[in-house]
């Protein structure tokens, strides 16, 4: 399938809301995107997008976070959201796009990610449970839902702590 991740530009944000929006059936996770598109952490590099024949059929964004212990805070990144129209589903444009985000965030300097989504699904990536660090959600989740990932030998070490999102994840 002929398919190309690319960094996303200005000119697909409206395709990629319209397929947020779709592949989760509700807004909520494109007003995320757009509402973190404007924060001044923002990197649209880590922002991509796989097209196949000028349609925006997947889009994933990784954004920073800290994971914080007391007054000693750890740099990560925060996977989120990771959307693939429904007719593109199981056919590996979800698989593409971790990857090429996973190694992207790694070439920015990142040393670790973490995500909130189904277990089978991100364990191929190498996602194990947070809780393997001490690292734990602001928020109430099922724990073999909350993973991270060191893209770094021992990024994670020592990080125990409760992740902090920007404002911007309790807006929606």
């Amino acid at each position: 399938m002929d398919i190309q991740i690319r960094k996303e530009q200005p000119d697909d944000f409206l395709q990629v809301a319209r397929l947020v929006e779709m592949a989760f059936r509700q807004k909520n996770e494109a007003v995320l995107v757009e509402n973190l598109r404007h924060h001044k952490q923002y990197n649209a590099n880590l922002s991509l997008v796989a097209e196949y024949h000028g349609r925006i059929v997947g889009q994933i964004l990784f954004f920073p976070i800290v994971i914080r212990c007391g007054d000693a805070e750890k740099e990560s990144l925060a996977l989120a959201p990771l959307s693939v129209s429904p007719e593109f589903q199981k056919m590996r444009v979800g698989t593409r796009l971790v990857e090429e985000g996973l190694k992207r965030a790694r070439e920015s300097g990142y040393g670790s990610v973490i995500v909130l989504g189904h277990p089978e699904y991100y364990a191929r990536f190498g996602f194990v449970p947070a809780r393997t660090w001490g690292i734990t959600a602001p928020f109430d989740v099922p724990d073999d839902a909350f993973m991270a990932k060191e893209l770094q030998a021992d990024a994670l070490k020592n990080a125990g702590g409760v992740v902090e999102y920007p404002e911007e994840f309790s807006e929606v």
